[in-house]
């Protein structure tokens, strides 16, 4: 073999050992693939937090600026009138399914 076969030769394999690593190793493929199905299941939650919490700053806004949330329900809840007014209650069919 002449030198430029061996070192030929050597390249291949050291690239074969790259590719290797690459597609097999403890940083490869696999593992990218991993992270990344990690990294969606992660943004799926964090937008549903995001959701929530617009939710409930909504909620703690409308605490803080008015009483109509508190008002509603009181009036549902505990069937709360005005003094001028006539609370007038229906019964609420059963459901069928």
């Amino acid at each position: 073999m002449t030198t430029s076969r061996v070192i030929t030769v050597l390249l291949l394999a050291l690239l074969g050992l790259v590719h290797a690593a690459l597609w097999f190793g403890s940083s490869g493929t696999p593992r990218v693939r991993e992270l990344s199905a990690q990294v969606a299941d992660q943004q799926a939650r964090n937008a549903a937090a995001r959701v929530r919490n617009d939710q409930l700053q909504a909620e703690l806004k409308d605490l803080k600026e008015g009483l109509e949330i508190i008002e509603e329900t009181a009036r549902h809840e505990l069937g709360m009138v005005k003094p001028d007014e006539i609370l007038v209650q229906y019964p609420q069919a059963p459901r069928t399914n």
